[in-house]
Parts: C-alpha cells; sequence; structure tokens
C-alpha cells in the first residue's frame, strides 16, 4: 500500500489519446498499469476518460508530513470542476500530462478502485486505520455519475467497519445518502462540502464546473437534516475578490443558515502548477489585481500570516456570531488534511506532502487542503 500504482510509469502499447490534440501533454507519453483505454464520449464532450486498473488504492502519507491521519483513497486523477486555483494540478504534470486544461479534461480513473479497496481492507496488514476521501481531488467529479465507483468504496469501508471523511464540491454525495447512513451506524464517518463563498458571479468566473454555491449549500442542508453533521471548509477565500468583511459575512451566514456543524477558513493558497494557471485567469479576467497578487504572494505559495489570521479571525468572529463554531481539533482531523508547506513534495500526488501545522493559539492560522 505505498502508493497509487506499483512500478514506473510506462506508456499504453498499441494506444493513443483520444482526446484533443490542444490537451495533448508534449511527447504523448500516457501512464499505464494493466489493461485500460481512453474514452471520449458524447455526454462529456471535450473530455477524455483514461481507464486503468490500479495495482494499491490505499495510500500512505508520506511519512514527513505531519498530517492528521495517515491514509487517503483516491479514485480520479485530475477533475472536471476546473476550479483555476486547485492546488492538485501540478500532479498531472507527473503523469506527463497537462496542469492546466488537461488537468481539467483528461481525467484518469481507476475502474478497479471498490474491488481493491475490499481486497485491501480485508488484508491482515490493515488495521482499520482512518482513510480521508477528496484530499487530491474531488470524488464526486462528473467522472463519477458515470463510473459510479463511492457506492462500491462507502460499501467495502461499511461492511469494514473503517473510519473515513470525505470532503466534495460535488452535489452527487446525495446520491449515496443511505450508503452514508449506515456506514455511521457502524463506524466514525465525517463529511465535509467546500463552499468558500457565495457570489455567484466569482463561482461562474473561477469554478465554473461546479455546482453553484447554493446547490452545495443544499447539499449541507439535507445531510445535516438527514443525521450526518456535515461541516463547511471555507475555501478558497480569494483575496481582493471574495475577502470583503460584508462577503464573508454573507458567505458565513448561508452556511449558518444551511445548518453547517463547523467552518474552517482558508484563504487562497497558489502552490506550482496553480500559481501558473491562476495568473494566466488573472491577467485574463483581472488584469488590475495583477500586482497586488504579486506582491501578496511574493514569499511564496501562501499570503503572509498576517492576512491568514486576518481572516480566520473575521470568519471566527462571525461564525460564533451566527451560531456556528468553528472546527475544533477533532473535526479538522474528520474533515481535510493540512496543506503542504510551500509547494514541498507531493510525488505520491494527493496533495499530502509535508504538511504545516500551526501553533495552538486563539487566532491560529487554519490551513487545509483545499479541492
Amino acid at each position: 500500500m505505498a502508493g497509487d500504482w506499483a512500478g514506473p510509469w510506462s506508456t499504453w502499447q498499441g494506444q493513443t489519446p483520444s482526446g484533443p490534440p490542444s490537451y495533448r501533454p508534449p511527447g504523448s507519453s500516457w501512464l499505464s498499469c494493466g489493461s485500460g483505454g481512453n474514452f471520449d464520449t458524447p455526454e462529456f464532450r471535450g473530455m477524455t476518460f483514461h481507464e486503468i486498473r490500479a495495482r494499491t488504492l490505499v495510500n500512505k502519507v508520506p511519512g514527513a508530513s505531519r498530517m492528521p491521519f495517515e491514509w487517503t483513497v483516491n479514485p480520479y486523477r485530475g477533475c472536471s470542476h476546473a476550479c483555476v486555483y486547485c492546488f492538485a494540478r501540478r500532479t498531472h504534470s507527473y503523469l506527463d500530462l497537462d496542469p492546466g486544461e488537461g488537468f481539467d479534461t483528461q481525467i484518469v480513473v481507476k475502474v478497479n478502485a471498490p474491488e481493491l479497496l475490499r481486497k485491501e481492507l480485508s488484508s491482515h496488514r490493515w488495521r482499520g486505520q482512518h482513510i480521508a476521501m477528496g484530499t487530491n481531488v474531488d470524488c464526486y467529479q462528473r467522472a463519477e455519475g458515470r463510473y459510479r465507483l463511492m457506492p462500491g468504496i462507502l460499501t467495502a469501508l461499511r461492511d469494514h467497519a473503517n473510519p473515513f471523511s470525505l470532503l466534495t464540491k460535488g452535489t452527487l454525495v446525495l446520491r449515496d445518502l443511505d450508503l452514508l447512513r449506515s456506514a455511521a451506524a457502524v463506524t466514525d464517518v465525517g463529511v465535509s462540502v467546500s463552499v468558500g463563498f457565495t457570489d455567484e458571479e466569482l463561482w461562474r468566473t473561477v469554478e465554473p464546473g461546479t455546482p453553484a454555491p447554493q446547490r452545495r449549500l443544499d447539499v449541507v442542508r439535507r445531510l445535516t437534516q438527514h443525521g450526518i453533521p456535515c461541516g463547511v471548509l471555507m475555501a478558497p477565500v480569494i483575496p481582493f475578490l471574495g475577502d470583503s468583511p460584508a462577503q464573508l459575512r454573507t458567505t458565513v451566514r448561508a452556511l449558518a443558515a444551511a445548518g453547517a456543524t463547523s467552518v474552517t477558513p482558508l484563504a487562497l493558497h497558489l502552490r506550482p502548477g496553480a500559481r501558473e494557471w491562476y495568473f494566466r485567469w488573472l491577467h485574463q479576467h483581472h488584469p488590475r489585481l495583477v500586482r497586488h497578487y504579486e506582491a501578496l504572494y511574493a514569499d511564496g505559495a501562501y499570503a503572509p500570516k498576517w492576512y491568514q489570521r486576518r481572516i480566520t479571525r473575521q470568519v471566527h468572529e462571525l461564525a460564533a456570531e451566527y451560531g456556528v463554531g468553528p472546527a475544533g481539533p477533532g473535526t479538522a482531523r474528520r474533515t481535510a488534511p493540512p496543506a503542504p508547506a510551500d509547494g514541498g513534495s507531493d510525488r505520491d500526488g494527493d496533495g499530502s506532502g509535508d504538511a504545516r501545522e500551526e501553533p495552538a493559539a486563539e487566532n491560529r492560522c487554519t490551513q487545509l487542503t483545499l479541492l
């Protein structure tokens, strides 16, 4: 269980990518693990699915990490949510795939994920540790509607009474509500939804492939109503576009109205891969802000500590005002991991590189991995 795939990358013998030429990576080198194929589908026009049979699924977080869990499951690589800030973009380059448009349209699907997970959970070496999902890309992105991997994954976790958590921007999670409820009856289950802002104009440009914020809030409401406590990762809070006091208040008020059990804010971070793609978007949509971002992120992937602490303090104060407490240590452990510091190594590609941990303090800055 040392990684998502065993052995080195290789090419698919006798196969070529079927996506548009503009989405093909330099050299046309494609990963392979067992038999698979590349498929264009009319209902997902402009997207290509690369079906593979993975050799392992339960992924060990690197030992150097200080994340609050050790194991992750990621049935997909790449994400049709197309969030311009997504930190996981650079992981596509590990597969010789384009981290820009290719990340949004070239989706790697581990078609044997459910059966493989059941096998690994049955191993005498497995000790029933907590498994986190949604730490790299969204398990409930559009591809899940076609491949339906999550019902099998959740069933395997439930049948083994294995604790797990998941983080999503997808409304498709409601399809599996009954499975989540039956799993919660036998083990520890944590569910969080990512909603960084409620501004629909901003959403349409920065998160074009995701369900609208109000639809995600409906997910929070439905889950809570059906006995699945649901926290919100308020991520990302976007500097100069979504961080005014009025915008923060509007978002926190909406989260409270939806019944969120906790709210954990996260200021935008721009790691390599995501940084270049985000700045390209910024030049196109908000050129006047480019110099402000260059100054704010001059020292690396993260906004300055003073900015992060200001956002965290404001959101926590608003959450207290509206009756939603900030996520405590236990809740954070069950929702999402700390983000790797300074764009650290993440060769396993699941967002679980070297983690940064803020000291416990009233106004500590919380950094969590986002989708």
